[in-house]
Protein backbone atom coordinates (compact mmCIF):
# COMPACT_ATOMS: atom_id res chain seq x y z
CA UNK A 1 0.00 0.00 0.00
CA UNK A 2 1.68 3.83 -0.80
CA UNK A 3 2.13 6.22 1.86
CA UNK A 4 -0.82 8.57 2.05
CA UNK A 5 -0.35 11.72 0.73
CA UNK A 6 -0.29 15.03 2.58
CA UNK A 7 -2.93 17.33 1.74
CA UNK A 8 -2.53 19.45 4.52
CA UNK A 9 -0.16 20.59 7.78
CA UNK A 10 -1.20 22.90 10.40
CA UNK A 11 0.16 23.72 13.64
CA UNK A 12 -2.01 24.59 16.62
CA UNK A 13 -1.38 26.38 19.80
CA UNK A 14 -3.89 24.90 22.47
CA UNK A 15 -4.74 24.59 26.01
CA UNK A 16 -3.21 21.37 27.08
CA UNK A 17 -6.17 18.88 28.01
CA UNK A 18 -9.06 21.35 26.90
CA UNK A 19 -8.49 22.60 23.15
CA UNK A 20 -11.34 25.09 22.01
CA UNK A 21 -13.22 23.92 19.03
CA UNK A 22 -13.41 27.98 17.89
CA UNK A 23 -9.64 27.72 17.55
CA UNK A 24 -10.07 24.28 15.82
CA UNK A 25 -12.55 25.06 13.54
CA UNK A 26 -11.05 28.15 12.54
CA UNK A 27 -7.55 26.48 11.42
CA UNK A 28 -9.19 23.08 10.68
CA UNK A 29 -12.05 23.92 8.96
CA UNK A 30 -10.74 24.36 5.38
CA UNK A 31 -8.99 20.87 5.24
CA UNK A 32 -12.02 19.07 6.12
CA UNK A 33 -10.39 17.20 8.88
CA UNK A 34 -12.95 15.58 11.38
CA UNK A 35 -12.30 18.47 14.36
CA UNK A 36 -14.15 16.68 17.05
CA UNK A 37 -11.28 13.29 16.71
CA UNK A 38 -8.64 15.96 16.75
CA UNK A 39 -10.16 17.65 20.11
CA UNK A 40 -10.89 14.49 21.52
CA UNK A 41 -7.22 12.94 20.79
CA UNK A 42 -5.47 16.08 21.64
CA UNK A 43 -7.31 16.34 24.66
CA UNK A 44 -6.40 12.65 26.17
CA UNK A 45 -2.68 12.94 24.97
CA UNK A 46 -2.41 16.56 26.71
CA UNK A 47 -4.57 16.14 29.83
CA UNK A 48 -1.87 15.85 32.41
CA UNK A 49 -0.42 19.03 31.28
CA UNK A 50 -3.45 20.68 32.32
CA UNK A 51 -2.99 24.68 31.91
CA UNK A 52 -0.09 24.94 29.85
CA UNK A 53 -0.10 25.50 26.31
CA UNK A 54 0.92 22.53 23.88
CA UNK A 55 1.79 23.28 20.29
CA UNK A 56 0.69 20.35 18.15
CA UNK A 57 1.28 19.71 14.45
CA UNK A 58 -1.83 18.70 12.48
CA UNK A 59 -1.14 16.51 9.38
CA UNK A 60 -3.97 15.66 7.38
CA UNK A 61 -4.00 13.17 4.84
CA UNK A 62 -6.33 13.01 1.41
CA UNK A 63 -8.42 10.31 2.96
CA UNK A 64 -8.84 13.16 5.25
CA UNK A 65 -7.22 10.56 8.05
CA UNK A 66 -5.19 13.31 10.33
CA UNK A 67 -2.03 12.85 12.86
CA UNK A 68 -1.12 14.72 15.62
CA UNK A 69 2.71 15.45 16.26
CA UNK A 70 3.41 17.29 19.61
CA UNK A 71 5.75 19.94 20.96
CA UNK A 72 6.71 21.34 24.09
CA UNK A 73 5.51 24.44 25.42
CA UNK A 74 6.96 28.16 23.71
CA UNK A 75 10.13 29.15 25.96
CA UNK A 76 8.04 32.54 26.78
CA UNK A 77 5.24 30.51 28.36
CA UNK A 78 7.32 28.49 30.48
CA UNK A 79 9.48 31.53 31.75
CA UNK A 80 6.59 32.99 32.35
CA UNK A 81 4.86 30.19 34.27
CA UNK A 82 8.09 30.10 36.24
CA UNK A 83 7.94 33.60 37.46
CA UNK A 84 4.56 33.83 37.96
CA UNK A 85 3.79 36.41 35.34
CA UNK A 86 0.98 37.40 32.92
CA UNK A 87 3.53 39.09 30.12
CA UNK A 88 6.88 40.00 29.49
CA UNK A 89 8.18 43.95 29.55
CA UNK A 90 6.87 45.81 27.31
CA UNK A 91 9.93 47.41 26.37
CA UNK A 92 12.74 45.10 27.39
CA UNK A 93 15.54 47.49 27.20
CA UNK A 94 14.46 49.47 30.20
CA UNK A 95 11.83 47.59 32.13
CA UNK A 96 12.28 44.38 34.46
CA UNK A 97 9.72 42.24 35.18
CA UNK A 98 11.74 39.75 37.15
CA UNK A 99 14.82 37.56 37.64
CA UNK A 100 15.05 33.69 36.66
CA UNK A 101 17.82 32.12 38.62
CA UNK A 102 20.02 29.36 37.00
CA UNK A 103 18.17 26.33 37.87
CA UNK A 104 14.93 27.88 36.37
CA UNK A 105 16.73 28.51 33.34
CA UNK A 106 18.19 24.83 33.70
CA UNK A 107 14.71 23.62 34.17
CA UNK A 108 13.14 25.64 30.80
CA UNK A 109 16.11 24.58 28.70
CA UNK A 110 15.89 20.79 29.44
CA UNK A 111 12.42 20.93 28.85
CA UNK A 112 13.08 22.35 25.43
CA UNK A 113 15.86 20.90 24.64
CA UNK A 114 14.06 18.36 21.94
CA UNK A 115 12.49 21.04 19.45
CA UNK A 116 15.48 23.34 20.10
CA UNK A 117 18.27 23.71 17.26
CA UNK A 118 20.88 23.00 19.97
CA UNK A 119 23.55 19.99 20.31
CA UNK A 120 23.63 20.35 24.36
CA UNK A 121 22.23 21.20 26.92
CA UNK A 122 24.61 24.97 26.97
CA UNK A 123 23.49 25.81 23.69
CA UNK A 124 20.03 25.73 25.06
CA UNK A 125 20.47 27.36 28.34
CA UNK A 126 21.88 30.11 25.72
CA UNK A 127 18.47 30.11 23.31
CA UNK A 128 16.68 30.50 26.70
CA UNK A 129 18.42 33.20 28.48
CA UNK A 130 17.99 34.92 25.02
CA UNK A 131 14.58 34.59 25.14
CA UNK A 132 14.22 35.41 28.56
CA UNK A 133 16.14 38.93 28.20
CA UNK A 134 13.99 39.81 24.85
CA UNK A 135 11.28 39.57 26.89
CA UNK A 136 12.71 42.22 30.21
CA UNK A 137 13.86 39.20 32.50
CA UNK A 138 17.25 39.20 34.10
CA UNK A 139 18.79 36.15 34.09
CA UNK A 140 21.14 35.40 37.57
CA UNK A 141 24.61 33.77 36.68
Amino acid sequence: MPPKKKTHEVTLALEAGNAAMVDLGKMLGPTGANMRAVKVEYDEATAKNRGEIIPVIVSVYEDRSHTLAYKTPPTSFLIRKALGIQSGASNPLTQTVGTLSATQVKEIAERKLPDLNANDIDAAIQIVSGTARSMGVKVAS
